[in-house]
């Protein structure tokens, strides 16, 4: 499966944001003022009838009090965490994104593909709270592979940094409650719901310029809560207001509408991804403290264009490299190319995406088991994860 980011990222043929976020305006704009003229007009043919047909509606305590759990509590206490991400490139394009308060220090979650285009071009990026206080920001550190990255407010004195409470994502069960706050197509402070579609769904998805180098791997959350281009490193909220993951991605009908400058934008269908929040503090925590990603690994390289029978070892690495690395994690297990990887501890791979996917949840150092066929027969062996820093 593969998706595409939900943030307006410079690609070969961009689309200036401006440009974007005033069609959104207009938008709204005609539909109000197609709404307003319509009530104009009725309201002028009714005006001599000298009676009104107006009713109050009398006040439920029940609804006025918006009881603590309820959704608008969840809403209006998360909402002044969450910021919208303005990135604009040093050429002037840029986009808008979603992010939210990490810490008291001022760090600031998203993902990677929202701010890449500022980091990588000698851009700028600011962050506005629901409050309309805007302040700038840089990149602490990001990763590509696991699409996180962290900012930290350049100058945090008078901002409220309240962080968003943490969930525990690996106990969250199908069927949950899931609240998704950001900013689609720039509607900043917007609050859409749903519920935990599945779990552990392997997803590779692009920023939508294209080439494998932009891909990014993930063993997903999946919601129906409506997301769209602009959610994109906004947080995913449990029933009790804590952060489960982080809007990353979402799968878009038909095969145009990719976010980064396909010849449509895409919205929500109803299946958007979000990374493990468990996942997301592993490598924020890592970002802060290094700067730098790390990854874990078997060093081998696999097939990533097959799916559906596993992910087979290739004959050979990148640049006539040897696929599997001499005294490497899969050399030391007794991993030969050729093989087919079908399972990893208890979850079935499919394929090479789909074991990064499950690899990148763990962490170097950690010992898992793998299912291989081999010559038709199966097998299994113990990996010791070994790492990989940086991009």
């Amino acid at each position: 499966m593969r998706l595409e980011g939900m943030c307006e990222v410079p690609v070969p043929a961009p689309r200036k944001r401006a440009g974007g976020l005033v069609a959104a305006v207009l938008v709204a704009a005609l539909v109000a003022g197609g709404v307003g003229g319509g009530v104009g007009f009725w309201a002028a043919n009714r005006g001599d009838s000298g009676s009104s047909t107006t009713v109050s509606a009398s006040g439920d305590p029940k609804v006025e009090s918006r009881s603590p759990g309820s959704v608008a509590d969840i809403a209006n206490k998360a909402l002044p965490s969450v910021v919208t991400i303005e990135a604009q490139s040093g050429g002037g394009e840029g986009g808008t994104g979603t992010g939210f308060v990490y810490d008291k220090q001022g760090h600031i979650l998203t993902n990677n593909h929202v701010v890449a285009s500022a980091a990588q071009g000698g851009g700028k990026l600011t962050a506005t709270f629901s409050n309309g206080k805007q302040y700038a920001a840089e990149v602490v550190g990001r990763a590509q592979g696991y699409d996180v990255a962290v900012l930290k407010l350049k100058d945090a004195s008078g901002a409220t940094l309240s962080p968003l409470p943490l969930g525990n994502s690996d106990k969250t069960a199908v069927g949950d409650a899931t609240i998704a706050i950001g900013a689609p197509f720039g509607l900043s402070g917007t609050v859409t719901t749903g519920i935990v579609s599945a779990k552990k769904r392997p997803v590779a998805s692009s920023d939508g310029g294209g080439g494998g180098g932009n891909a990014s791997y993930m063993s997903a959350l999946q919601t129906d809560a409506s997301i769209n281009p602009g959610n994109s490193g906004g947080p995913l909220l449990n029933a009790q207001g804590a952060v489960i993951g982080i809007n990353s991605a979402i799968q878009s009908a038909g095969n145009g509408g990719g976010f980064g400058g396909g010849q449509q934008q895409a919205g929500s269908i109803g299946l958007g991804f979000a990374i493990p929040i468990n996942q997301a503090k592993n490598v924020a925590d890592q970002l802060i403290k290094d700067r730098v990603p790390t990854y874990p690994v078997i060093a081998a390289t696999v097939n990533m264009r097959d799916s559906g029978s596993g992910a087979k070892i290739s004959s050979a690495g990148e640049n006539n490299a040897a696929a599997v690395t001499p005294g490497g994690p899969a050399d030391k297990a007794g991993l030969k190319p050729g093989d087919v990887i079908t399972k990893l501890d208890g979850t079935a791979i499919d394929s090479g995406p789909t074991l990064i996917s499950e690899i990148w949840t763990h962490r170097p150092g950690d010992k898992v088991t793998l299912t291989y066929t081999r010559d038709g027969k199966q097998a299994t062996t113990e990996v010791v994860l070994g790492e990989r820093k940086g991009d």
